[in-house]
């Protein structure tokens, strides 16, 4: 049913410009046909595809569901083959970002399909600035990521979840399962902080003798 609305959202309001995006989870099976499907959709339609690309974070949830009212599984049977689907869904919408049909939100804390994207972007000259391609990463996860995106002069945002505390946490908890590397890309932080505050201090030392 959200499927079906932001599509209608899309051909309303994407023509020129992209305002409406929908979120594909590459954890679940049937994400790379829905993403073909939507974009040959908005391509015939004559209006631009929003797609921000999740790895997901239902897995518990999802598979619970499929259990309680018998039907197969949903999800992919490991992380890498979850990897692999984002990182075909990134390929599918390159194609279509070269025919300017689409815009792309790569909302990820996952170094490596970073790395992968923004390669792929220089493979393809595709403008960090101007190309169409978002980086999205949540306020306190990957912040040293986002931010040297944004050095780099790509489009890199942070956001932050908003609203009662009984909602947020669970959505927080979700994260935080979701990204479980978090706690060594903190202590990673730490290490560039620290690396950072021997160079000032090193240099503030330099300069006053």
């Amino acid at each position: 049913m959200i499927d079906f609305y932001a599509n209608k959202m899309m051909a309303r309001y994407n023509h020129e410009r992209v305002h409406v995006f929908n979120t594909y989870q590459c954890y679940l099976k049937s994400t790379p046909s829905q993403l073909i499907y939507d974009a040959d959709k908005a391509e015939v339609l004559g209006y631009k595809l929003g797609a921000k690309l999740v790895r997901g974070a239902y897995m518990e949830q999802e598979r619970q569901r499929a259990l309680d009212l018998n039907y197969e599984d949903p999800i992919y049977p490991d992380k890498a083959h979850t990897n692999s689907c984002y990182h075909n869904m990134v390929e599918i919408l390159l194609k279509q970002i070269e025919k300017k049909k689409c815009e792309v939100m790569v909302a990820s804390h996952n170094e490596f399909s970073i790395q992968y994207v923004v390669e792929r972007m220089r493979q393809c000259d595709i403008c960090p600035a101007t190309g169409g391609i978002f980086f999205g990463q949540l306020l306190g996860m990957c912040d040293q990521v986002t931010y040297l995106l944004g050095a780099g002069g790509y489009c890199s945002y942070k956001y932050v979840p908003y609203g009662p505390i009984e909602a947020v946490l669970p959505y927080l908890s979700r994260r935080a399962y979701e990204n479980k590397g978090m706690l060594k890309g903190s202590q990673k932080e730490i290490e560039l902080l620290k690396g950072e505050l021997k160079r000032r201090r090193w240099n503030v030392l330099s300069s006053a003798n």
